[in-house]
């Protein structure tokens, strides 16, 4: 369990990390809003994420790696400030928004749920169109 100093800590790095990004610092409900839309697992609140900006809670593994992909930073500097800050990825690439993750058929899905009706129809749409001019070729 990280102590206070630690929680600290991260969120500095945090902050380093989503202005490299391009995101300078985002209030709470925009944080948990991009974070969710990258995390595969539960989602967090507004109130979690304003907990990480404040050094106030810690994230868990699995969202400590979804942040560090996210934000092209390495797992180990994000939670310790240990080794190099990025993690494979350059953070200008991650900021330029040029990494994409590969989703697997299950995350696809996870986030067409979240999505409005309206919005879910718009894709359904692009993915007809899609599919009729891959069938002509």
């Amino acid at each position: 369990m990280a102590n206070s100093r630690e929680k600290e800590e991260f969120s500095k790095r945090l902050g380093q990390a989503l202005g490299k990004a391009g995101m300078g610092v985002p209030g709470a409900v925009r944080l948990a809003r991009e974070f969710n839309k990258r995390h595969s697992g539960k989602d967090i609140t507004h109130q979690g994420a304003q907990k990480w900006l404040n050094g106030e809670s810690f994230p868990t593994q699995d969202k400590l790696r979804t942040l560090a992909s996210w934000l092209g930073v390495s797992i180990a500097w994000l939670r310790d400030g240990e080794g190099k800050e990025t993690g494979g990825l350059p953070a200008n690439d991650a900021a330029a928004g040029n990494y994409r993750p590969h989703l697997s058929d299950e995350e696809l899905l996870r986030r067409y749920r979240k999505l409005s009706d309206r919005q879910q129809q718009a894709v359904a749409e692009i993915v007809t169109a899609l599919a009729a001019k891959d069938s002509r070729r």
